[in-house]
C-alpha cells in the first residue's frame, strides 16, 4: 500500500488516465527513463501526483528555476496535505562567487546574503528524508551541489527526552558542538538562550520554541512555545533536533581533516615554491593558516566547504555528497526514489552546464594560490555523476528537446486537457509602424486595454531587462496597473508578484524568458510577444511554443506575434500549435466537450507564513479579550507602545504582529 494519498475533488481526465497508466507501468517494467509531453496545461503535475501515489516512493521534482519550484511545490501540497511536501532551493538572496581575474589582478571575495526562511526549508527537506518515507522534494538545481554527508549528519543529532541526566554546561555545550549559537535576544531558528535552569532553542527547521527546564541534574519538561505569543502549544516527552549547518563532522573526523589539511598544504607550497611562484605560495599559506586556526577553535570558518572533501574523506575527483544522497537506498547503494525533471528541455541543459563553470572558477582560485586544489572537489554533479546518483526519470516539458526524445524509453504524449480547453489562436502584426498602425508598443496597448476591461490579464515579454522596466513604466503611464519581473526580482518577490497578477493588482507583467515555463496563470487572456521574429534563444521555437502556452489556460486566451518577417522558428512554433488545436478541436467535438477556463485558488508558498502570522494575531486577540472588554483605548495605547518598542530594536515580526493586532482592536473599537 503506497505511504501517498492524493486529496483532490478531480479525477483523472482527458488524457491523463493513458499517461498515467503508461508511466506507472514504464516504471513497473524497469524503464529508467520516460518522457512525458504534456502540452500547457493539460494537468502534467497532476499526472505526475498519480503516479507517485501509485508508486509510493519518495520523489525529488527537479524545477530550473526557484519561481517554478515554490509554485510546484504549492501544488504537491495541496495534491499530498498529510505527507511530507518540502521545498529546497538555493538559500542565498544574493551571491557573489569567490573569484579572481589574473588579467586586472582582481581578486573578489565570497559575498552572500542568505534567506534565513529559506535556509530553514532547507534543513526541513533533509530531516524528513532522514525521518519519513512519504516525502517530495521540489527543488531546483541546486540539488546537484555539495552538502554535507547525510550519515554524519543524521549521526549528530540530538535526542532530547524527559527524564535524561544532563548537566545545565554539558546540555548547552552539546548545542554549540551541532553548530547553535548562543543570544541573549530572540531566539531564531538555529539559536538557543539559557535562562536559569531554562534553554529555549529554535530548532533550524522550525519556528517553535522548545524549552527544556533542568531540575537536579535531569531533564524535567520540554515545552513547545509559539514563538511570538510564548504560549505554550503542548509538553512532549521527547524530540529530535538536528545540526543547525549540513556542514557536520564529529571531533575525530575533525583532527583527522585538519591533519589531511595540513599535509596537502605542505606538499602545494613546495610545488609552488619549485615553480618559482613565490607570492602564491604565500598567499596560500596565510589564508589556509587562518581558516585551520577558525576551524580548530570554533569548528568553523567561512568558507569551510572548500575543505569538504578533507571531512568527508572523499577521494580527490570523487562526487560530492549533495540532496540527492540523502534519499533513500537499496541494498546493492543504487537510488530508490523517483525523479521527475519538470520542463525538462530547459533543466537539463541547466544541470549539465553547472560543472564547467564551476571548474574554471575553482582552477583559476587554485593556480594563483587563493585556494588548495582540495577546493576543486567543493563543486556540482558532473551531469554523469547525476544520472547515476538519480533513480528512474520522468521528463514533463512541452517542447521535449533531442537528449529526453533519445534517452526517453517511452515518449507518452498528453495532448488533451481535461477542461477541454485548446491551444490559443495566435496572429501575427508587424513591429514597425506603417500608415495608421502606430507599431507594436501602441498595439499591445490597445489589446491590452480590451483585454483587461474584460476582467482578464496580460503578459508581454521582451528580449532584455532594461526593455521589460521601460515598457512597465510606460504601461503605468498609461493607466495600466503593470510591474516588470525578471532575474535580478528576489525570489519571495517574484512569487508575490505572480500571485498579485492572479489577484489583480496589477493587470500586466512584462517579463523576459521568467515567464515561459510552467508558471500556472489561468486568468491570463492575452500574450504579447514582441519582436518575435529576433531569431535566437528567447525567440527559437520551443521558446515560443512555450510562451504561447501560457494563454492555453483561459477559453478566452490569445498571442499576438509582432514580427515583420515570419521566421523558421515562427513557422514551426504556429505549425505545431494548429496540429495540437486541430487534435483538441476534433477530440471536443466528438465527446460533446464545451471548453472551461481553469478555476484555480490563488495561493503561493508564502501563504503557510500569511497564515501562521494570522494565527498569531488571533492567539493574542483572544488573550486580550478580558482587557479590551475593560478598557479598550487603554490596550490599543499600550500596543502602540510595544509596537514601537519592537521597531526600535529592530525587531520588525513582532512588530508587524502587533501593527494587524491593533487594527483588528480598532476595527473592534468601532462596533
Amino acid at each position: 500500500m503506497s505511504v501517498f494519498k492524493i486529496k483532490n475533488e478531480f479525477k483523472p481526465a482527458g488524457d491523463q488516465p493513458y499517461a498515467i497508466a503508461e508511466l506507472v507501468s514504464g516504471i513497473k517494467e524497469g524503464l529508467n527513463h520516460q518522457t512525458l509531453l504534456g502540452v500547457t496545461g493539460s494537468g502534467k503535475t497532476f499526472t505526475a501526483a498519480n503516479v507517485i501515489e501509485q508508486i509510493g516512493k519518495p520523489t525529488l521534482v527537479i524545477a530550473h528555476n526557484k519561481t517554478l519550484a515554490a509554485q510546484l511545490a504549492q501544488e504537491y501540497r495541496e495534491f499530498f496535505p498529510d505527507n511530507a511536501v518540502h521545498y529546497f532551493v538555493s538559500y542565498y538572496d544574493f551571491y557573489q562567487p569567490e573569484a579572481y581575474m589574473p588579467v586586472t589582478d582582481t581578486y573578489i571575495e565570497k559575498e552572500a546574503m542568505i534567506n534565513e526562511e529559506i535556509e530553514r526549508l532547507r534543513h526541513a527537506s533533509t530531516q524528513a528524508l532522514l525521518t519519513r518515507k512519504d516525502v517530495i522534494i521540489v527543488a531546483s538545481v541546486s540539488c546537484i551541489y555539495g552538502l554535507g554527508n547525510p550519515e554524519e549528519y543524521e549521526k549528530v543529532n540530538l535526542k532530547i527526552k524527559v527524564g535524561e541526566a544532563v548537566s545545565r554546561t554539558d546540555f548547552i555545550r552539546s548545542l554549540i558542538d551541532i553548530h547553535y549559537s548562543r543570544t541573549n535576544a530572540d531566539v531564531k531558528p538555529g539559536t538557543f538562550r539559557a535562562l536559569g535552569n531554562a534553554i529555549e532553542i529554535m530548532p533550524i527547521s522550525e519556528r517553535i520554541l522548545y524549552r527544556i527546564e533542568l531540575e537536579a541534574g535531569k531533564i524535567k519538561v520540554i515545552k513547545r512555545i509559539d514563538a511570538i505569543s510564548h504560549s505554550i502549544i503542548n509538553e512532549v516527552d521527547t524530540f529530535f533536533l538536528f545540526p543547525a549547518k549540513h556542514f557536520i563532522t564529529d571531533s575525530d573526523a575533525s583532527k583527522r581533516a585538519l591533519e589531511s589539511i595540513k599535509s596537502e598544504l605542505k606538499d602545494r607550497l613546495e610545488e609552488l615554491k619549485n615553480g618559482g611562484k613565490m607570492l602564491e605560495a604565500e598567499r596560500l599559506k596565510r589564508r589556509t593558516t587562518y581558516d585551520l586556526a577558525m576551524i580548530r577553535e570554533v569548528g568553523y570558518t567561512n568558507g569551510i566547504e572548500n575543505y569538504s572533501r578533507h571531512f568527508t574523506r572523499k577521494k580527490p575527483g570523487e562526487a560530492p555528497f549533495t540532496l540527492l544522497d540523502y534519499f533513500p537506498k537499496k541494498a546493492d547503494g543504487s537510488a530508490n526514489f523517483l525523479t521527475i525533471i519538470d520542463e525538462s528541455h530547459v533543466t537539463v541543459p541547466q544541470i549539465g552546464g553547472m560543472y564547467a563553470g564551476d571548474k574554471a572558477r575553482k582552477d583559476t582560485l587554485v593556480e594563483h594560490g587563493f585556494r588548495l586544489p582540495s577546493a576543486k572537489d567543493n563543486r556540482p554533479l558532473k551531469f554523469e555523476e547525476f544520472e547515476k546518483k538519480v533513480g528512474q526519470v520522468i521528463f514533463t516539458s512541452a517542447t521535449p528537446s533531442k537528449y529526453e526524445r533519445e534517452k526517453g524509453q517511452k515518449i507518452v504524449e498528453q495532448v488533451i486537457r481535461p477542461t477541454g480547453l485548446v491551444d490559443p489562436e495566435v496572429s501575427v502584426r508587424p513591429i514597425q509602424p506603417k500608415g495608421q498602425y502606430k507599431g507594436q508598443i501602441f498595439d499591445f496597448i490597445n489589446e491590452a486595454e480590451q483585454a483587461i476591461e474584460k476582467g482578464g490579464r496580460v503578459i508581454a515579454t521582451t528580449l532584455t531587462k532594461k526593455m521589460a522596466e521601460d515598457l512597465s513604466e510606460y504601461l503605468k503611464e498609461k493607466g495600466i496597473k503593470a510591474e516588470y519581473l525578471h532575474s535580478d526580482i528576489k525570489t519571495i518577490e517574484r512569487i508575490e508578484i505572480l500571485t498579485n497578477l492572479r489577484r489583480g493588482k496589477f493587470d500586466c507583467i512584462v517579463g523576459v524568458n521568467l515567464l515561459r515555463e510552467g508558471l500556472d496563470l489561468p486568468e491570463v487572456t492575452l500574450i504579447g510577444i514582441l519582436d518575435a521574429d529576433k531569431e535566437g534563444f528567447l525567440r527559437s521555437d520551443t521558446a515560443l511554443i512555450q510562451i504561447i502556452g501560457r494563454a492555453a489556460r483561459n477559453v478566452d486566451g490569445r498571442v499576438i506575434l509582432y514580427a515583420d518577417s515570419i521566421t523558421g522558428s515562427m513557422k514551426r512554433a504556429m505549425g505545431e500549435t494548429s496540429r495540437r488545436r486541430a487534435i483538441q478541436t476534433a477530440y471536443n467535438k466528438k465527446h460533446g466537450i464545451t471548453p472551461k477556463t481553469i478555476i484555480k485558488a490563488i495561493r503561493d508558498i508564502t501563504d503557510t507564513l500569511e497564515r501562521e502570522h494570522h494565527q498569531v494575531i488571533n492567539l493574542l486577540l483572544e488573550t486580550d479579550e478580558a482587557l479590551f472588554k475593560k478598557s479598550p483605548k487603554k490596550l490599543i495605547k499600550n500596543k502602540m507602545k510595544e509596537m514601537e518598542e519592537a521597531v526600535k530594536n529592530l525587531d520588525f515580526e513582532t512588530a508587524a504582529i502587533l501593527r494587524d493586532e491593533i487594527r483588528e482592536l480598532e476595527v473592534m473599537l468601532e462596533k
